[in-house]
């Protein structure tokens, strides 16, 4: 199923359920790998994350799916797939777990964007991490490749909140982090809490999160472009926090009063978010993300203009 759509209009660019988009450039044409229902719901049947094709950047039809599920004992839910290109193959990056249990970041491999994709291995020890998901592998560049991605910290201190944050770890290859890497960012919002007294590793939390990282160099900075808030409803945006390296220390300062980038149009985006940005044919960079619609039906794909602006990026809606 396809839909083309007018750069004027705010209409999803896929109309089926296309959740965490994932967009890139291979050769001439473009692709897209998301979190279909199925794998979100943890009722898998079959090959996962759905995968769309386009070569006008405006009309995207489905090309199948890209990984057959590994036989693991890990979990039933297939969560917010990434896919990095390097020396002629791909690198698939996900994470498979239980919905509110132990999650475990995977890598697979694939010789096209489109798959299929085979299961490599697990990118960290699930004993040591028990939750980590939202893998996003960037390239610097003086060509060397980073994972970040989104893990639980319990510690709450003058700074930070009990929650989901975001760390970022060198790549040895694409298959093998050199270690779990540092902290990136973690909660410190009233904006970003995803549930008060939230039952969760063995205890109750006033729960945060962040999660979702995608990061872009822009004008010698880098920006970790994050969500945050409760992925089910209208506290879910976009924010940033930028770093004059890759590796940090990252500041999101200037977001106490909610999501900067991207935050909910009531009747119209609820609980945009888990982006991706690409460039488009046109040479100007785009945001992939994902909304719920007005009666909550689905979370489809939208890909809107990314602009920069003296106050920092913004979605242009």
């Amino acid at each position: 199923m396809a839909i083309t759509t007018a750069a004027s209009s705010l209409v999803p660019a896929y109309s089926d359920y296309f959740a965490d988009p994932f967009v890139w450039k291979a050769g001439a044409d473009y692709y897209a790998i998301g979190t279909g229902a199925l794998e979100a719901e943890g009722c898998v049947m079959g090959d996962i994350f759905p995968v769309l094709h386009s070569r006008d950047f405006q009309t995207w039809t489905s090309c199948g799916r890209a990984l057959r599920p590994p036989n693991l004992v890990a979990g039933t839910h297939f969560w917010a797939p990434e896919v990095a290109q390097f020396q002629n193959r791909f690198y698939l990056y996900y994470s498979v777990g239980e919905a509110e249990a132990a999650h475990q970041l995977r890598v697979a491999v694939g010789d096209h964007p489109a798959g299929p994709y085979h299961d490599f291995a697990p990118l960290l020890d699930i004993h040591r991490c028990p939750f980590a998901i939202d893998a996003h592998p960037f390239r610097d560049d003086d060509g060397q490749w980073y994972l970040f991605y989104a893990r639980d910290f319990l510690d709450v201190t003058p700074e930070y909140r009990a929650g989901t944050g975001l760390m970022v770890a060198k790549l040895r290859s694409m298959t093998e982090l050199e270690d779990e890497g540092h902290p990136v960012l973690r909660p410190r919002c009233d904006w970003q809490r995803f549930e008060a007294n939230r039952w969760i590793h063995g205890r109750r939390h006033d729960w945060h999160t962040i999660e979702g990282p995608c990061v872009r160099r822009h004008s010698g900075r880098y920006y970790c472009f994050y969500s945050g808030g409760r992925w089910e409803n209208e506290t879910y945006g976009v924010d940033y926090a930028v770093a004059g390296h890759v590796s940090g220390p990252y500041s999101d300062a200037g977001n106490e009063a909610g999501p900067r980038v991207l935050r909910t149009l009531a009747g119209t985006l609820i609980g945009p978010g888990h982006n991706s940005i690409v460039v488009g044919p046109d040479g100007r960079e785009y945001m992939a993300f994902h909304a719920w619609d007005k009666d909550r039906s689905a979370r489809r794909m939208f890909v809107r203009p990314l602009k920069w602006t003296r106050q920092g990026p913004r979605c242009e809606l």
